[in-house]
């Protein structure tokens, strides 16, 4: 009797198969350590922008604040006669302190929001609604802080022109702390400045 034998032909895998096929893990691996880097980064720039949210707030707060306590009696007068200088003497003064509390109250309620950001640092939704706001805040800070600051120049040096004389020589403390109030703001513009900046570095696709 024949032994009769059967055999099969396995196609052995071609090496451009084999070769092909690597790159494909190779390069799984690299998305996911660059997903995992940039997710560092990001959360890296979340937690700055944490803390330079509470630094924002100590800021406006003290503006706020300071402008609201700037009130300044001269004692050289009777009590039918006095002169008297207070931040609701001037709407400029008023709408400052308005808006510095408004800009407070803004940043302590983005705080939440900052913390998404930390948790999720890739999330995108809540770093762009930061971005969008914080840019209104900042505008909002800067029209508060710059028509202050042109009353308080006035209230130090007047205006010859209109004849407006100025007042500081006479309300020392008034002055000091609306200068005070009006430089805090400032910074609180600087603070926003970095915020947007951060929000849009980390909204850049790597």
């Amino acid at each position: 009797m024949k032994n009769e034998s059967t055999i099969i032909d396995v196609p052995a895998e071609s090496s451009s198969a084999m070769k092909g096929s690597a790159p494909l893990i190779g390069m799984a691996k690299l998305d996911h350590t660059t997903s995992d880097h940039s997710g560092g980064y990001k959360r890296g720039l979340s937690i700055f922008d944490f803390l330079l949210r509470l630094a924002a707030i100590i800021a406006a707060s003290v503006a706020a604040g300071t402008m609201f306590t700037s009130d300044e009696t001269l004692p050289f007068f009777t009590q039918f006669l006095q002169f008297e200088a207070g931040y609701d003497d001037l709407p400029t003064f008023q709408f400052f302190v308005i808006a510095m509390s408004m800009i407070s109250g803004y940043l302590l309620l983005s705080l939440p929001f900052s913390v998404v950001t930390i948790v999720r640092p890739l999330a995108v939704a809540p770093r762009l609604l930061l971005l969008v706001l914080d840019t209104a805040a900042m505008a909002f800070n800067m029209a508060a802080a710059s028509s202050a600051a042109a009353i308080a120049y006035l209230a130090h040096n007047g205006n010859q022109n209109t004849n407006w004389l100025p007042i500081c020589q006479q309300f020392g403390d008034f002055c000091q702390k609306t200068s005070g109030a009006v430089v805090s703001s400032f910074v609180s513009v600087v603070f926003f400045i970095i915020l947007v900046v951060i929000s849009g570095v980390a909204l850049k696709r790597h």
